[in-house]
């Protein structure tokens, strides 16, 4: 009876162990087939929008981000002034096509958007299904941690150019695109 115990234990510590290491690929998979399907509701709850903005500003304008500590508003009331307005003004048109459907579908394969071949759509058959499921790219793991995963997409016409990717733990199996890391001819 005691082992029995243990043994069912033991295979539900190493069933856990593999749907946490697993949960990050589940996201990036259900992620690609949220943008395939252009599902906007899945990608809002996949995407932390605000967060992909700003690291895709800072790649794309380096001029927009700050890099020391600003003054604050006892030190330089005007300056604190103008950059309260200057957050308050949109972000450059350059970052919005990235943060789109099509956009992100790209960035996911590796590509710049835009510039990818286009993707089969599913017909809603269940092979159609699998295969969508077991299609490539599969992204390779940059970093692993208990609470950021880093995967590293290669572009499939040049494997030199490699998009990171940044998915951050909300909860225990739910993972957010955090981080996007344009390869260095496209910053």
């Amino acid at each position: 009876m005691r082992s029995n115990l243990f043994r069912i234990v033991l295979l539900a510590l190493a069933l856990f162990a593999i749907a946490f290491v697993a949960a990050p690929f589940y996201s990036y998979r259900a992620l690609r087939a949220a943008t395939v399907a252009e599902d906007v509701q899945a990608m809002s709850q996949l995407v932390d929008f605000p967060a992909v903005r700003k690291s895709l500003a800072g790649q794309l304008d380096p001029d927009s981000t700050r890099t020391a500590e600003a003054p604050t508003i006892w030190q330089d009331p005007i300056g604190a002034i103008k950059r309260a307005w200057k957050d308050v003004a949109p972000q450059p048109p350059k970052v919005d096509r990235y943060v789109t459907v099509a956009g992100l579908g790209d960035v996911l394969r590796g590509y710049a958007p835009g510039t990818a071949p286009p993707e089969a759509k599913p017909d809603g058959s269940f092979m159609s299904g699998a295969k969508g499921m077991v299609s490539g790219p599969w992204p390779g793991v940059a970093y692993f941690g208990l609470e950021r995963v880093r995967f590293a997409v290669k572009r499939p016409n040049a494997p030199e150019k490699v998009t990171l990717l940044t998915f951050e733990r909300r909860s225990l199996f739910a993972w957010k695109l955090v981080h996007v890391q344009l390869p260095e001819g496209e910053r």
